[in-house]
């Protein structure tokens, strides 16, 4: 039995401590916000922050989560208010199929708060999230939205 803290909440899980969280977060806790997508850590559908860094859940096991604190996408909106990402995703008209943003807003949110002003080199190096629908240029115009909004 494992005790994961998940959006403020505690759960236990019977899951082998092998598992890859991503499978104990959907399965056992019946968040299935974090998406599956490649299974070996790529695509970054499965991002979730374990104590406010973004890591991909489907490499991630179980057992390494145990005392962390881990959010996800389901744990952004807070009293109900989306987050500044969030937000943005929805003025940009970011999603084209949506399955990759819970994944890429996770990923953009640990980029703001690490640096609020993003050069697009700094995008390139920390959203290595995929989208098959191509919606990257949407995306960076979201995230140069948000840094001149706290200009």
């Amino acid at each position: 039995m494992a005790k994961l803290s998940i959006n403020g909440k505690t759960f236990d899980v019977d899951v082998d401590p092998n598992q890859p969280l991503l499978w104990a977060i959907r399965e056992q806790v019946g968040l299935t916000g974090t998406k599956y997508g490649c299974g070996i850590a790529q695509c970054g559908a499965c991002t979730v922050h374990i104590d406010g860094a973004p890591v991909r859940s489907c490499s991630f096991p179980v057992s390494a989560a145990v005392g962390k604190k881990i959010t996800t996408i389901e744990g952004l909106a807070e009293g109900g208010k989306l987050n500044k990402v969030q937000e943005a995703w929805l003025r940009h008209d970011v999603p084209q199929c949506g399955y990759c943003q819970s994944g890429m807003i996770m990923a953009v949110t640990a980029l703001l708060k690490e640096k609020p002003k993003p050069t697009d080199a700094d995008i390139n190096a920390a959203i290595t999230n995929i989208c098959r629908c191509g919606t990257f240029q949407q995306v960076r115009e979201a995230i140069h939205s948000i840094s001149k909004q706290s200009a």
